[in-house]
């Protein structure tokens, strides 16, 4: 089977064995050393010398721990939105009391970087801004570099979503100047759901000290406290550490430029392919994702009868649209464990449903 959606995404036979380990004592040296040892090197993908935590939950999770760290019910905060992820963003904050202004672009476009200059300057009691780095709804990503620098000109907080493009797309968290950043393990990392993890600046410890909104599990506070010692507040998913230390000794071994590079060549491959289909790209092509390619649907083709033409005889699995795109486009993950092979046989297989799929 070959599964290309955004995530979960497939694991390497190397990070699988490794979390068929038995279980130690999470409170043990043997937990403990691997614990430092995954964070040291997590840093290194993440580009930071910021403290950085390794928490149990899925993304969302992650996104609502740097929310409930960060701010208080009533504050202000600023959300540059371009699809379903970067909506879901400011409906956690703003499930949490957050005042929530939402700056919405048009999906399958970037952050317009003088739109959100404008919106700052008149919006001088914003105390954070929410961006996402890769937004997987619409095959888009953000130039961070560039949005993270208007965000600093007013001196705000920001708090970036990077769970499906941080370990695939280069990210340098500091050189950035990102305060808070948070990924999640089902993505570029090669290991299965269930591990959230988040880095957090000086400027991003200043405005927790201050945070007042509700927390307990996610307690930033409490992790550092209890990652000082090597280990975690709760039980962690000890099976996904197992496997995140492979998976993290796989990308180094190969190299972070090695592997942002592999993601670009095997992303041009996708939307090369998907042109030469007679398809159209749906996101502006200028800042496509090298994590996701999203694809329109052909006027005469249904979306979900092609997925399931893949899925049933070819053994393809991709993604359809959602929310309002749902039925308009189709996606392909290629993020993680992929390769140029694994691109050429989802290709070939679209090639051969398309026709079947017509109505």
């Amino acid at each position: 089977m070959q599964l290309r959606i955004p995530g979960p995404t497939p694991c390497p036979p190397e990070v699988l064995e490794a979390m068929g380990k038995q279980m130690v004592n999470h409170r043990g040296p043997e937990f403990i050393n691997m614990m430092n040892d995954v964070t040291a090197k997590m840093k290194k993908v993440f580009q930071t010398r910021n403290d950085l935590f390794i928490l149990t939950g899925a993304g969302t999770g992650g996104l609502e721990a740097v929310i409930v760290n960060m701010l208080s019910p009533g504050d202000e905060i600023l959300s540059a939105s371009i699809g379903v992820f970067g909506k879901r963003f400011a409906d956690i904050a703003e499930a949490f009391g957050a005042k929530v202004k939402r700056l919405n672009f048009e999906w399958g476009k970037a952050i317009d970087t003088d739109v959100l200059r404008r919106e700052l300057q008149n919006s001088p009691n914003v105390k954070a801004v929410l961006v996402t780095q890769n937004e997987t709804s619409t095959g888009v990503t953000n130039d961070i570099k560039a949005v993270s620098a208007v965000i600093k000109e007013f001196n705000k907080l920001i708090i970036v979503d990077a769970v499906s493009g941080l370990g695939s797309i280069d990210f340098p968290v500091d050189e950035w100047k990102c305060d808070v950043v948070v990924t999640g393990s089902q993505k570029g990392w090669m290991i299965p759901p269930g591990l959230t993890m988040a880095s957090v600046s000086e400027e991003g410890w200043k405005a927790h000290a201050e945070a007042k909104m509700p927390r307990f599990y996610w307690d930033f506070t409490k992790a550092k406290s209890f990652l000082e010692k090597g280990q975690t507040p709760w039980t962690p998913a000890v099976s996904q550490i197992y496997g995140l230390q492979v998976g993290l000794n796989m990308m180094l071994d190969e190299g972070l430029s090695n592997v942002f590079a592999r993601h670009a060549k095997v992303a041009q491959m996708a939307r090369d392919g998907v042109k030469a289909l007679g398809l159209s790209l749906f996101a502006d092509e200028k800042y496509a994702s090298n994590t996701v390619t999203a694809v329109n649907v052909p006027e005469n083709v249904e979306g979900s009868k092609l997925n399931k033409i893949l899925r049933e005889e070819f053994k393809v699995i991709i993604a359809g649209g959602q929310s309002n795109l749902t039925g308009k486009i189709f996606r392909i993950g290629h993020l993680g464990w992929v390769y140029e092979k694994d691109i050429e046989q989802v290709l070939d297989a679209i090639s051969k449903a398309l026709p079947k799929a017509r109505s």
